[in-house]
């Protein structure tokens, strides 16, 4: 992973529930190598560049269309939800671990079904989980 990684808003949420499903396998091996680094030793310390357009997991999806999405409309209302939720603008720069403090401090367990609202992945679980599971770590 380069020094600085991009994510889209909604994708610090979608990185703290990963757990290896995807939309093609080059898209889940590319997000399990990002997710690996975030959780693995150090990972707090990567540094995060918030970007509304194609990012680093982005990268190899089939949904991708240049820098931007088949789904723009769809990804587009999850960005506007997550950056307002987690105060984040285009630009931002922020380390994993500020990322995870600022998820604890702005979204509570529970509140993925409106923020989420309209992703296939919510049904499955992954992000409430990896969200409970966050705030349970600061208790």
């Amino acid at each position: 992973m380069s020094a600085r990684v991009t994510f889209r808003p909604h994708h610090f949420l979608c990185a703290l529930g990963f757990q290896g499903k995807g939309y093609s396998d080059r898209f889940t091996a590319n997000m399990a190598g990002i997710v690996a680094q975030l959780r693995g030793p150090g990972g707090d310390a990567i540094e995060i560049e918030v970007t509304f357009q194609a990012d680093h997991i982005c990268a190899p999806c089939p949904h991708r269309r240049g820098m931007g999405c088949a789904k723009s409309e769809q990804i587009s209302a999850l960005d506007t939800r997550h950056a307002a939720a987690l105060e984040l603008r285009d630009g931002d720069c922020l380390s994993w671990g500020e990322a995870q403090a600022r998820i604890r401090a702005h979204v509570p367990p529970g509140a993925l079904n409106e923020l989420c609202a309209g992703c296939q992945w919510l049904a499955l679980g992954l992000c409430e989980a990896g969200l409970r599971d966050l705030h349970d770590r600061r208790a």
